[in-house]
């Protein structure tokens, strides 16, 4: 097939304090038209850097290609203006960035942000770049495009906003796409559902892709050729299926090997003296989170939801955006005032303490948040960053007791103590979840909410912050609702796990049970959609795809009942099949 793109002895260096960091080093590789070429590597290892230097989206006050050739289409991009580069991008090559939130502007309604590529490039009318965008909507897979053309990004779920992303990448039929990280932060089915598009996407309009992602089953399923990446270099490159079977580089063999695997047994996990008890440390009793939408609409978050997290164990919650894991999450910590119901913590009642209980008792639970990029403050030092709840809870007598206490913490997470003075920007996705958790650790917590707490994270990552995870609540006989959408991984962490739909647990049981025996159809559609590491397995699956519509009951869980189907085992049964049964 005729190249499309080819990279040669590319070379992206970066200047700060005084010091030049060589990013990318030396990389050379061929994109042909109408193909898949999967970029993979752990954070860091030059791989988004590779895609913005193509694009020329690198910062010019700290980034420099020092050397090398992107020639697209016969044209040598690095040496465009950048008035002639404005031309390329969009028109002639699109890109699909990471975070759709933070990628799509707030102030624009959707269709107009598609429109305005049209209007730039194809110069279309008003008229005619509305109806194209409408068009565009349609093909993504959004439903009623008329009315979604004129709402703006905040009105879209996370999936809907990449679909978006997708449409506005595509709007100009460009012959290269390039995705970094799509898919990253989205629930397993909404994954699937994206990656159908963009394959679709592809075959209508003969794009070639460059995916840039740390999910090897997503590049099983989607890539013609893969290239690792390490320390700023390629260090394997091949056809996918070559890869998977005999990786050559002991690299790509780590990677491969890091990864959770649905097929594998659960490890046997050390109890903690806590755990050996067996009590409920928190019991939640048809907790409900309700919100208005105005209008005299009223989404149900978490509609009647009732589990119990014995002391040192850990509860895995899973199930696809909007379905409340991680609203439930908020409303135990009363980050959100529940609606109704009850949150026990060792048999208090947490939602009806007054504020000033409420402040003592913020020192038992605490919450690892999901995205370590937007919940440390930009502004502050590590130092303040973990510190300020000690000051809060006045757990520091002196500057110095502060300091050393911090300081312990980050030995604590694998960090060096030296890292205390550091701003968060100077850190890695990995550090600063790290920094993430030693926060939550100040204050000496017994039960911990970890909201999506791999999700940012390459798969190396992910596995050393679990480990870390297991390691504190061996240590320290910490409880977590650990909530996530990596099914593989949430196997291997928790004890048992609760599949949320819709606001409701619809299946319950121990994390092996769960995932050699699921009884409810949303669980094994769950399972179905998770990408598997096996290219010959990919091949052949045929994902059952949900509809990204929670307003349709199609389980029939308004009137259902968990009902335990074996010991431990619980399922959501309709209530008509409980009266017929």
């Amino acid at each position: 097939m005729e190249k499309l793109l080819e990279v040669r002895d590319l070379r992206v260096s970066f200047s700060a304090r005084e010091t030049e960091t060589e990013a990318v080093r030396g990389v050379s590789f061929d994109l042909r038209k109408g193909e898949t070429l999967g970029i993979v590597g752990e954070s860091g290892s030059g791989k988004s850097v590779t895609a913005r230097a193509i694009m020329r989206l690198l910062p010019e006050a700290s980034a420099r290609v020092k050397s090398g050739e992107i020639v697209f289409l016969g044209q040598n991009l690095a040496r465009k203006t950048r008035k002639e580069m404005e031309a390329v991008r969009g028109r002639d090559i699109g890109m699909i960035f990471q975070d759709p939130m933070t990628s799509l502007n707030p102030t624009l309604r959707i269709g107009e942000q598609i429109a305005e590529t049209l209007r730039k490039h194809r110069k279309m009318s008003k008229r005619e770049a509305r109806a194209e965008a409408v068009e565009m909507l349609k093909l993504v897979g959004i439903r009623d495009p008329e009315t979604r053309f004129d709402q703006y990004p905040h009105e879209f779920s996370g999936g809907m906003r990449q679909r978006a992303m997708i449409a506005i990448a595509l709007a100009c039929r460009p012959s290269l796409l390039i995705a970094d990280e799509p898919t990253t932060a989205l629930d397993v089915t909404i994954q699937a559902q994206i990656l159908n598009v963009m394959k679709q996407m592809q075959e209508k309009l003969g794009t070639a892709i460059i995916l840039i992602t740390h999910d090897l089953g997503v590049v099983a399923g989607m890539c013609d050729r893969v290239a690792v990446m390490k320390s700023g270099e390629i260090v394997e490159e091949g056809r996918t299926e070559d890869i998977f079977a005999k990786p050559q580089h002991p690299y790509t063999r780590k990677l491969l090997n890091a990864l959770p695997r649905l097929d594998e047994p659960k490890k046997p996990k050390a109890a903690s003296e806590a755990a050996a008890s067996g009590e409920p440390l928190l019991e939640v009793r048809s907790l409900r989170q309700h919100f208005n939408l105005g209008k005299g609409r009223t989404l149900r978050a978490v509609n009647d939801i009732s589990f119990f997290i014995r002391e040192g164990e850990t509860l895995g919650m899973v199930g696809e955006s909007g379905s409340g894991k991680s609203t439930t999450g908020r409303a135990i910590l009363r980050l959100h005032e529940p609606t109704g119901g009850d949150v026990l913590y060792r048999g208090m009642a947490v939602n009806r303490l007054s504020p000033k209980e409420m402040k003592l008792m913020r020192r038992e639970m605490q919450m690892i948040f999901q995205d370590p990029y937007a919940s440390l403050n930009p502004r502050l030092k590590v130092l303040d960053i973990i510190g300020e709840a000690m000051d809060v809870h006045g757990l520091s007598k002196n500057p110095a007791q502060r300091r050393a206490r911090v300081e312990e913490l980050l030995e604590m997470v694998g960090l060096d103590p030296a890292f205390a003075l550091r701003y968060p920007h100077e850190f890695s996705g990995g550090q600063r979840q790290r920094i993430g958790i030693a926060r939550a650790l100040a204050v000496e917590p017994k039960f911990i909410v970890c909201d999506e707490p791999l999700s940012a994270l390459d798969v190396s990552i992910q596995s050393q912050v679990v480990k870390l995870l297991e390691d504190l609540q061996q240590k320290l006989g910490l409880t977590y609702l650990f909530i996530a959408h990596d099914l593989s991984m949430v196997k291997h962490i928790s004890d048992r796990v609760a599949v949320m739909y819709a606001g409701k647990i619809v299946e319950l049981a121990e994390s092996e049970e769960l995932y050699n025996n699921p009884q409810h159809p949303y669980t094994k559609s769950l399972l179905a959609a998770i990408p598997v590491p096996d290219p010959a397995i990919e091949a052949k699956k045929k994902r059952t795809l949900l509809e990204e519509d929670h307003g349709e009951d199609k389980y029939g869980l308004e009137d259902s009942e968990l009902v335990e189907v074996s010991p431990g085992h619980w399922v959501a049964i309709p209530g008509q099949a409980l009266a017929g049964d």
